[in-house]
């Protein structure tokens, strides 16, 4: 069964755009992250994306490279992952996305890790410092077991995109790099036109990331991407109560926020296109 495709499906029936957390795994410990998974299925989000801790995490702020740095301090490592995939899977049905640099992969041996991560119950893997041109030999490894998830930008061509939708499965990640974070009232003009030119090329859903930090803009995106995916800000709310018994609690609390403003976005552009 394809979870993915499944979860997407049905938040499309609904008329909702799918929540999708990021968490570093590890941080700040292993059983906290097995909760705050458990936390977001239970407040409503889609599919959660679990951090691969990695010492040069290129494509990271540096709310996540410390985090990062932190979990690999505490000796976490790509086994260390796995497990808690398959601990969640005894508990949780909700999508697992890895985002993962290539070097774990590269020394774990590729084939060894797509087959350990389909047996613990990965759903699908984000491989941010690997190109599709580079990517033949898992994609080959991960076809029918695996989502192979590639990122698009704002400055991708159209023979990019074309690549990248060949490429990719389960989903395409739409990460923007023009520093707009912050700013509410421009969010639809500078990602839509992005977004629709991508529509042209695929179906496959499409899960908007730029450093979403609050309800309205979370509900900004929801009123035209498939998934809105939210990393830095729920790393940096982890940071900021770590030792804090009510932390899970509170990073509940916050996801509940953005999922009330993603619904409320969808609900407002269901009323301007009437």
């Amino acid at each position: 069964m394809n979870r993915l495709k499944t979860q997407f499906g049905e938040f499309c029936e609904r008329g909702e755009a799918c929540f999708i957390p990021f968490i570093t795994v590890g941080y700040p410990d292993l059983e906290t992250s097995c909760d705050l998974v458990l936390e977001f299925e239970r407040r409503g989000a889609g599919v959660v994306e679990l951090g691969v801790p990695f010492s040069d995490p290129i494509a990271d702020g540096v709310v996540i490279q410390r985090a990062s740095e932190a979990s690999l301090k505490k000796g976490t490592t790509l086994v260390d992952v796995l497990d808690l995939v398959r601990n969640l899977r005894s508990k949780s049905s909700i999508p697992l996305v890895l985002l993962t640099y290539y070097n774990p992969v590269y020394k774990y041996g590729i084939r060894r890790f797509v087959e350990n991560a389909v047996e613990a119950g990965v759903d699908g893997v984000i491989v941010p410092d690997l190109p599709p041109e580079e990517a033949g030999v898992l994609k080959r490894e991960a076809e029918g077991r695996l989502n192979t998830i590639f990122l698009l930008a704002p400055t991708s061509t159209e023979e990019r995109i074309r690549l990248i939708v060949q490429f990719s499965t389960g989903f395409v990640y739409y990460v923007s790099l023009t520093g707009i974070t912050g700013i509410r009232e421009r969010l639809a003009s500078a990602i839509l036109p992005h977004i629709e030119k991508i529509r042209r090329f695929t179906n496959l859903p499409i899960g908007v990331g730029f450093g979403i930090s609050n309800p309205e803009q979370a509900a900004e995106v929801a009123s035209f991407a498939d998934g809105v995916i939210v990393g830095s800000a729920i790393v940096d709310l982890i940071s900021k109560n770590e030792g804090d018994s009510e932390l899970v609690h509170k990073v509940g609390e916050f996801a509940s926020s953005l999922i009330a403003g993603m619904k409320q976005g969808v609900r407002k552009e269901e009323m301007n296109r009437a």
